[in-house]
């Protein structure tokens, strides 16, 4: 069975360390928050933390973004974890961490996302990173280079790498023109 289009379209730092279904719907909430075994207690809890630290606005976005029922389920997991204060410690990063409003538009939504996603993932008394972490493991999946890059201290290739199927193959013999 394939991936769903969800499933392949957050996997990476979004997803990393939480077990997600193949067939993971964003699309119905109630469905993913099932699938990513969010409690419904834990869930109220953690749209109540939200709410406190972020404004009415925002929160309400962030909430209803595609991705929330990712954020709930690494919640959910850091509070069982570390406990449901940890989890308040780590949200209120994002009064301190406010690189999410200097975005407008549709852009806010995504810059909430990541900035929670990064005030969930970083460890407590670590500064929040200026610039969103990324993931090698996601990196590398959709790298179209080959793995014939230069390592530390060795010349890169001449030519540029180019994915296999983009590589032109020469003619077949006697396939041209002829005079």
């Amino acid at each position: 069975m394939s991936a769903s289009s969800d499933a392949k379209r957050v996997w990476g730092p979004l997803t990393e360390g939480l077990t997600v279904p193949r067939d993971l719907d964003l699309g119905n909430r109630p469905r993913a928050l099932k699938q990513l075994k969010v409690q419904p207690a834990a869930h109220s809890q953690m749209v109540a933390m939200v709410k406190e630290v972020l404004p009415e606005r925002e929160a309400g976005l962030l909430i209803g973004s595609r991705p929330w029922p990712l954020l709930a389920a690494r919640m959910q997991q850091l509070g069982e974890h570390h406990g449901t204060d940890t989890v308040a410690q780590h949200l209120n990063r994002l009064t301190t961490n406010t690189s999410w409003q200097e975005a407008t538009g549709p852009a806010l939504v995504g810059r909430l996302v990541d900035a929670t996603l990064t005030s969930l993932t970083t460890p407590p008394g670590t500064p929040a990173p200026a610039r969103p972490r990324v993931s090698a493991a996601a990196a590398r999946s959709r790298s179209t280079t080959t793995p014939a890059a230069a390592a530390p201290g060795r010349q890169a290739p001449a030519e540029a790498a180019v994915p296999a199927h983009r590589q032109q193959a020469a003619p077949a013999r006697g396939a041209g023109r002829t005079r």
